[in-house]
């Protein structure tokens, strides 16, 4: 691939910070542009050629998402040339990407969240890794946590019980802090008595396997997947659904979108606003303060 490609993807990386996800994402993404040209170096590329590329893109069926992603690196790509002085215009301006249509999040209703996660302490008696999946999954729903930013906690790390609040890591290293409601901070309180039954003495992960390792997303997502069927859910739960619920249901009783902007971390207002059209009728119509689960049992 063309060697300013490797130039532009060093200075994402140092300068804004990108994830090795979204380099890999940039990295395939520019790719494509080899095929759109005899010559080896992009930056001869016009804005037909890239026009093509797309129109081939949208041929192969690539999804709309994919192509505005994929557009977007170009756009980027052809900006960061620009500003280097080694083309004039960026051809990639002025193209525009298919539309793709509008998916509204999953989300739980406020009853199902509170089915899923209310379970009788006896049965979780004589099991730490139920106690550590209730902690896990209290907590996703409390504060709106990504699953990245669950499995990367480290206790003591950014959680503060005693004030009820976590700070997370999350996009481009951006840190916020999130409340923690009293449901999930019992539940946490309950696996921190057990976690040093796992922890090895230099590993400082909040959330440990049965080994005593740092929980992996994948082994996150098949845990709750495992705990929905218990709980007889009938519906596939994934943690982003959890996501998607702490947005929805703080919005319906707040009205607040700039301030769950704030919980979720969104870099833009934009968002955050498809949670506003989501069909509260079949979320519950009373909603007890901020948060269903706030409140102590």
């Amino acid at each position: 691939m063309d060697g300013s490609v490797g130039q532009f993807l060093t200075e994402l990386e140092i300068q804004r910070r990108a994830s090795p996800h979204t380099l890999d994402a940039y990295r395939r993404d520019l790719a494509r542009l080899t095929t759109l040209s005899d010559s080896a170096e992009l930056a001869a590329l016009k804005t037909p050629q890239l026009r093509r590329g797309l129109m081939q893109l949208h041929a192969q069926q690539l999804a709309p998402r994919s192509i505005a992603r994929t557009l977007s690196a170009w756009r980027s790509y052809y900006a960061w040339l620009a500003r280097r002085g080694v083309i004039a215009l960026n051809p990639a301006d002025g193209l525009r990407a298919p539309k793709r249509a509008r998916t509204l999040p999953k989300a739980l209703g406020i009853d199902q969240a509170a089915a899923l996660l209310d379970r009788p302490a006896a049965t979780m008696a004589n099991d730490p890794l139920q106690i550590r999946d209730a902690a896990m999954f209290e907590l996703l729903y409390s504060s709106g946590l990504r699953l990245s930013e669950l499995v990367s906690l480290d206790w003591p790390g950014g959680l503060d019980l005693a004030n009820g609040e976590v700070t997370v890591t999350g996009k481009r290293r951006k840190t916020r802090q999130v409340p923690v409601g009293d449901q999930a901070r019992s539940a946490l309180e309950a696996w921190l008595a057990l976690r040093l039954q796992f922890a090895r003495d230099d590993q400082p992960a909040l959330f440990l396997g049965r080994n005593g390792t740092r929980l992996t997303p994948r082994q996150v997502q098949s845990r709750l997947a495992q705990w929905a069927q218990r709980q007889g859910a009938g519906v596939h739960v994934h943690p982003h659904m959890l996501r998607h619920s702490f947005a929805s249901h703080v919005l319906q009783s707040s009205g607040d979108l700039r301030a769950v902007q704030e919980m979720l971390g969104h870099a833009s207002i934009a968002a955050t606003q498809i949670y506003t059209h989501l069909d509260f009728q079949h979320l519950a119509k009373i909603y007890d303060a901020a948060h269903p689960r706030a409140k102590k049992a």
